[in-house]
């Protein structure tokens, strides 16, 4: 355990699918310090800036102490009595199948793990489906059929050793930073490695890219088959490797038939690529949600796989497909059997010798026979009214899942509604009838699997606050009410591991991939102490790669190339909705914001939500830079900030999906998506709804700062964490009659020192709240976007600010500007005069001077395009 001091401990990161081992110890100030372990295979002490700032997302604020029952505080004993008493009744009166679970992959696997025991095995049902459904179940679809089984062939490693990297449908950059830096340190150590972008949008990961292909949504297939197709023209399938496969033909024959025009991409960039994959023996494939979240998601996912079996390139060094998943433990939960449509240890729900070893192995009542609802099937079951009783955890599908006003208004129309989460505050728990407090990161012991297979575990290393339970006793708690506490009597995570390990040896005597029964008499301080461990551990079978050896699970043993015929979206553009919108993340920010949001340097990147549009579509709308624009869709409706850039396509639009009803009402994005699902894997469309765009024309528009929360009435309004307290955004559709009112309803103040400067003829106003010489509140007014210096007014609650009324920072303060590097802190601006007084022309030099970009990464693309942006400007000069 070298480089780690004996005050810190070993976990991993709670965020995305790359599992990155971190250090955790004291920061000397109360809190936690949270650093990259060098020794961990996932990140080899790298961190992104969410990972980073870890330390700033542990606070008390919002954090659910107590059982709640309808906004009181009740018992423990109180809140599972009434659980079971509820889902009995519904049981006996309506059947196991009017109930569900909607579980997360923020849970540890032993938690998934006793859930899916409790849901399949027990109650008789497999309405349990997770939050997972909505990221990579259409890479589960296609491993499934292709393999046989839901096998990830590769390791990171072969990112770093393949010749040529395709990233499709992932802004590795952004969503995957760690995996990003890798592949940027193994490009520039081996120069002659090629990167490939395929990708609508110009994202930030392009920035490494040798050939951007900015494919038309829906494209994907034709893309993939036309490879396929030029193999076979080049000559290039591997005849040896294919004897281990089946259905070439019919695959061939498919993609000959693809009209590549559906690509949107030239016949000589085509061509370049073509020859580049076909030209270049080691290539990886990397794709996530860009393939994954569409209504042909599991096609796309074999017409990518079906290019590496015809050439023989998979399981071997620097070569294979690669789906890199989004949670800490999408992984886990599909070992485990945490989708609606599977068993345990990759076990087939609709296999009766699977079922009968599960159920026997469990000691169980029954196993569900027949697969459950997969997620937007069971919300609209639960609008509907045939689930009359559902616990959530750890996930906000009334934000998250598409239509997502209807899914909100079916939770809350449900009969019983339990959810477990670490705070209240949230779309879904405030529909809730009872709330179980749970512990969260770092509260908690267990385990996770991240994208390459590799188990790691996450260490508790703080006190559980007020009443919080782990998730595994919430079930547990509840499975011994519904009379089954013989099979659910754990005293620990290690006890949950062990039976899991022991359940996976029979799979793997089935001759299934997930096999850990090596691990099945761990005791427990080998469980304590478990380093990173990549699947299988059973006998002679220790990690490593599969299929390179030709050797598959299906039922005749041979891979399957499958015939897969390209398709549109589902939702066709017309006058009504002549925009396509894309959905997806930004850089700082994680899913719902209940975590990465209490940071204030992770929301000092981008405070409030956005739409990307061209600036040739912007032009045609009226639209300007900053303004707010109304987004439409047959299901739902937003308001946004305007983001003109040419790194989107004419008539495409992108927004994330990241704000709520807490952070931004009016910028809840899945609530314009359409409930379209993949019908193989069930995963929504989310990046391909239909919409339309017109400049929403506010009667104001304000910014707001504050030492503490507050929560705007208006019809738009982004708050944000800061390090003083909280800012926000604000526009309505008239002003108010009275502004003082306004602002001392906003703020909730009532005394103190009001500062205030007034111009009705211009219609701008401007008011301080000032006690005991210190800025408590400043809230500025326009008829247009504010103009004044927001991160500089950020900083000014607390202080004595003299001038804050003026917007604009003094001589001898200068604003700093936007934060583009989250991990030290630095603005815009100061990376701006930087360039400027230093002469400063490349990211190394930057991240010399100034340290941005030096620590995970994610900002180098930024940095670049600041120097890009420069360049012409100071060659005119």
């Amino acid at each position: 355990m070298k480089d780690v001091s004996a005050s810190e401990i070993r976990s991993t990161c709670a965020y995305c699918g790359v599992g990155c081992g971190v250090l955790l110890g004291p920061d000397g100030q109360g809190g936690l310090s949270v650093r990259g372990d060098s020794e961990h295979p996932a990140n080899f002490g790298r961190l992104c800036s969410k990972g980073t700032n870890l330390g700033e997302t542990l606070g008390m604020e919002d954090r659910l102490l107590h059982p709640m029952l309808h906004g009181k505080p009740v018992s423990w004993d109180a809140a599972l009595d009434l659980a079971a008493e509820k889902f009995r009744a519904v049981i006996e009166e309506h059947g196991p199948d009017a109930v569900a679970f909607y579980v997360s992959g923020q849970l540890l696997t032993e938690d998934y793990y006793v859930a899916n025991k409790l849901m399949k095995g027990f109650i008789g049902s497999a309405n349990i489906d997770t939050n997972s459904r909505l990221c990579m179940a259409s890479s589960v679809a296609g491993h499934k059929r292709a393999f046989g089984t839901d096998t990830v062939p590769g390791t990171y490693e072969d990112l770093e050793e393949a010749d040529l990297v395709v990233l499709t449908g992932s802004n590795l950059a952004w969503c995957h930073p760690v995996l990003y830096q890798r592949l940027v340190a193994a490009k520039a150590a081996r120069p002659h490695m090629r990167v490939v972008v395929i990708d609508p949008r110009r994202t930030a990961t392009c920035d490494i890219a040798d050939l951007h292909l900015p494919v038309a949504p829906g494209g994907d297939v034709a893309l993939f088959n036309g490879l396929l197709a030029a193999i076979d023209d080049a000559g290039a399938m591997n005849a040896e490797f294919l004897s281990h496969v089946e259905g070439v033909e019919a695959a061939v024959a498919e993609a000959r038939a693809s009209d590549l025009s559906a690509t949107g991409i030239s016949p000589a960039e085509l061509r370049a690529f073509y020859d580049l994959w076909i030209g270049t023996g080691k290539v990886v494939t990397v794709y996530s949600q860009g393939v994954n979240q569409s209504s042909a998601g599991a096609d796309k996912v074999n017409a990518i796989l079906n290019c590496h079996l015809a050439t023989g390139r998979i399981g071997q060094p620097g070569m294979g497909p690669f789906s890199v998943t989004g949670q800490p433990n999408a992984m886990g939960g599909r070992e485990v059997g945490g989708l609606a449509n599977m068993l345990a240890c990759h076990m087939d729900l609709e296999n009766a010798d699977h079922r009968s070893a599960v159920r026997g192995f469990w000691d169980s009542p029954a196993v569900a026979d027949t697969p459950g609802l997969k997620a937007v099937d069971m919300f609209r079951a639960v609008g509907e009214g045939r689930i009359k009783a559902l616990w959530i955890m750890h996930t906000n599908p009334a934000v998250t899942l598409p239509d997502a006003d209807r899914v909100r208004e079916a939770i809350a129309g449900c009969d019983f509604v339990v959810v477990s989460d670490i705070t209240g505050a949230t779309d879904t728990a405030r529909l809730a009838d009872l709330l179980l407090p749970a512990t969260g990161w770092a509260e908690k012991s267990g385990t996770v699997t991240n994208s390459d297979r590799t188990i790691s575990r996450q260490r508790k290393v703080l006190d559980a606050p007020g009443e919080a339970r782990p998730d595994w006793q919430h079930l547990t708690g509840f499975a011994a009410r519904m009379g089954w506490g013989a099979a659910f009597d754990y005293a620990s995570p290690a006890e949950i591991f062990r039976e899991y390990a022991a359940l996976s040896g029979i799979a793997g005597g089935f001759g299934l991939d997930f096999d850990i029964s090596g691990l099945s008499d761990i005791s427990d301080a080998g469980y304590e102490s478990l380093s990173p461990t990549r699947w299988p551990v059973a006998g002679a079978r220790q990690g490593g790669r599969f299929f390179g050896d030709g050797r598959f699970f299906t039922p005749s043993g041979k891979g399957r190339m499958l015939p897969v015929t390209p398709r549109g979206p589902v939702a066709q553009t017309t006058a009504e909705h002549p925009f396509r919108l894309n959905t997806g993340r930004i850089r700082d920010q994680w899913h719902t914001m209940t975590r990465s949001g209490r940071s204030a340097k992770l929301s000092a990147h981008l405070a409030e939500p956005f739409l990307e549009i061209h600036p040739s579509d912007a032009a045609a709308k009226g639209i300007s830079p900053s303004d707010l624009v109304e987004v439409t869709s047959p299901h739902g409706r937003a308001i946004l900030r305007a983001l003109l850039t040419e790194k989107i396509r004419p008539g495409d639009i992108f927004a994330p999906m990241h704000w709520t009803g807490e952070t931004a009402p009016s910028g809840r994005i899945d609530a314009l998506v359409a409930p379209v699902v993949d019908p193989v894997s069930g995963q929504p469309e989310s990046k391909a709804a239909v919409a339309q765009v017109a400049r929403w024309q506010a009667g104001f528009y304000g910014f707001a700062i504050s030492d503490s929360g507050f929560t705007p009435q208006a019809d738009y309004w982004a708050r944000a964490r800061t390090a003083q307290g909280w800012r926000a955004e604000i526009a309505h559709a008239s002003c108010p009659e009275d502004w003082e009112v306004y602002a001392r309803d906003l703020f909730q103040i009532d005394g103190g020192n009001m500062q205030i400067v007034s111009d009705p003829a211009r219609g701008t106003f401007r008011a301080a709240f000032v006690e005991e010489g210190r800025l408590r509140a400043a809230f500025f007014a326009a008829p247009e976007p504010v103009a004044v210096m927001r991160d500089y007014l950020s900083a000014l609650p607390g202080t004595d600010a003299p001038m804050v009324l003026s917007g604009r920072a003094v001589a001898d303060q200068p604003d700093p500007g936007p934060v583009l590097c989250s991990c030290f802190g630095i603005g815009v601006n100061t990376i701006l005069n930087a360039i400027g007084d230093q002469h400063l022309v490349s990211v190394e030099a930057i991240g010399e001077a100034l340290g941005a970009g030096t620590n995970c990464g994610s900002c180098r693309p930024e940095l670049a395009d600041l120097l890009a942006r420069l360049a012409p400007r100071e060659a005119a000069e």
